[in-house]
């Protein structure tokens, strides 16, 4: 009845953790242990805001009246991988870079955050200047360049400001025999999910268990005819993974916003976060059947829904599920979806 010899994702879990076989040498940095990420960048450029919203959980406008950065300030995020992140004071920037190496060697991602809505002819200078002192000594970090605050601006403002940015640090390189390094640019804000898209695609880079992750979603939605997958870190609404399919925006703000929903219906009904490494060592089992299930309708006509399920209290699988995937079709939804949720245990020793 489940017709699991043509729909079903089961034996076919045993995927490879590594890189995937077209990775050349300047392939995406994926280290192992927990994921470090530094802040960089000038004065009042949008640095602290970024992280507070993401890792420490401030709404938007709590930022608005944060004092300037004058010393290294952390952060860190406990989920189902604990994620670090340091911000550097604009202060940083006046000394010699080779002071941080300690820190640099350690990291994972470099953010340099630029304020589009400044003038940020001093910022790209300084940031070619890390990011060579980076390629020369620790040519391992991936380099990011969050074009920050975008809200509130015309489109074809922000995209000459983009175009602008990138093609003048894409030259700087190319005239300092870097030209084939990849620098990763990314036009964020903290009033809308862009930030938080930008933060999944940077943290997916040093994830090592992503291409595991990524065949799995691919396998499910192949199975289940699913529109769109997300496995979301259901903490920080930064997505870990989604399958190969286009990404559309409204399927992912939808995704966003129904992570939100269920944190605060979990935490409405007693639901509690976990402790993390304070927790001495007391862990909830996690078995498929205390995994929370929902479903939401997610357009007037009824035909496309979002359909949640809990892998464990922190990584949630969000999909948006089209045409041919019903819901009277649930039984094979849901038999498929207890397959990758139990590959993600084993994958993570959830």
């Amino acid at each position: 009845m489940m017709e699991n010899s043509h729909h079903s994702i089961s034996g076919e879990t045993a995927f490879s953790f590594g890189n995937d076989a077209n990775t050349t040498r300047h392939a995406p940095t994926r280290r192992k242990g927990n994921p470090k990420l530094i802040f960089m960048g000038t004065r009042r450029s949008g640095k602290s805001s970024i992280q507070k919203v993401i890792f420490e959980k401030y709404s938007p406008a709590e930022t608005l009246y944060l004092e300037p950065t004058t010393k290294i300030e952390t952060a860190t995020m406990d989920s189902f991988m604990t994620f670090e992140s340091l911000e550097l004071p604009s202060t940083t920037l006046t000394g010699p870079l080779s002071a941080h190496d300690s820190l640099f060697a350690t990291a994972g991602s470099l953010i340099w955050v630029l304020d589009m809505q400044d003038e940020y002819f001093a910022s790209i200078s300084l940031l070619i200047q890390t990011a060579l002192h980076l390629l020369q000594h620790h040519p391992r970090i991936n380099f990011e360049v969050f074009i920050h605050k975008t809200d509130g601006l015309s489109e074809e403002y922000k995209y000459d400001t983009f175009r602008d940015v990138r093609q003048r640090v894409t030259d700087e390189l190319v005239d300092a025999g870097y030209g084939d390094r990849g620098i990763a640019f990314y036009q964020t804000s903290i009033f809308d999910h862009s930030v938080y898209e930008a933060m999944s695609k940077v943290v997916q880079k040093l994830v090592p268990q992503l291409p595991a992750m990524e065949a799995l979603l691919n396998k499910l939605c192949s199975a289940c005819r699913i529109q769109k997958a997300y496995l979301f870190d259901t903490v920080s609404k930064i997505y870990l993974a989604t399958d190969a399919s286009p990404t559309f925006l409204k399927d992912y703000e939808a995704c966003a916003d129904y992570v939100d929903v269920v944190v605060d219906v979990k935490q409405i009904y007693g639901w509690r976060a976990g402790q993390g490494k304070s927790g001495q060592g007391e862990e909830k089992e996690v078995d498929s059947g205390s995994v929370g299930e929902s479903l939401i309708t997610y357009d007037g006509s009824g035909n496309t829904y979002v359909y949640a399920r809990e892998v464990n209290e922190y990584l949630s699988l969000i999909c948006v599920m089209g045409q041919g995937s019903t819901a009277d079709k649930r039984v094979l939804i849901d038999y498929n979806a207890s397959i990758l949720h139990e590959a993600l245990v084993k994958m993570f020793k959830l």
